[in-house]
């Protein structure tokens, strides 16, 4: 099943990530969970972007799903374009979109996939609404 990825969308971020050897399996393309902790570090790289400290405090971003449409298989040597896009910014989330292209062919989206980021409060393990700070950040 494919997930489509919503036309409303902007990007707030852009970076290039090698593939590693170590990222291949016995198959010799990228293990399909590898391209899941590529979409990870690009968001991770997007959110301390915007000034947030990842060390949780009592509050803090959970993802609460994720999921990713595989197009190309990739391999080693390569180098990765990610572009993040932020969708839907709710109460308490927002929809996060990423897409990766090799260097070498930056017009061919390789993969794409997407999660969804709930601002949540640690003491009472609830969704809470954002702070003004990340939500100006958010719609900047």
């Amino acid at each position: 099943m494919r997930i489509n990825i919503p036309a409303e969308k902007r990007v707030v971020h852009e970076m290039v990530m090698p593939i590693r050897w170590g990222d291949m399996d016995a198959f010799r393309h990228v293990n399909n969970t590898v391209y899941f902790r590529y979409m990870e570090q690009a968001r991770i790289e997007w959110i301390t972007s915007l000034g947030y400290d990842l060390t949780p405090g009592k509050e803090s971003m959970l993802m609460i799903n994720g999921f990713c449409n595989f197009f190309q298989q990739l391999s080693y040597p390569g180098e990765l374009i990610l572009k993040t896009a932020i969708g839907a910014i709710g109460n308490s989330s927002v929809d996060i979109f990423t897409t990766m292209s090799l260097t070498t062919k930056p017009e061919f989206i390789a993969a794409e996939g997407g999660a969804t980021i709930v601002w949540v409060d640690l003491t009472t393990n609830k969704s809470a609404p954002w702070p003004e700070h990340i939500l100006q950040k958010l719609h900047a």
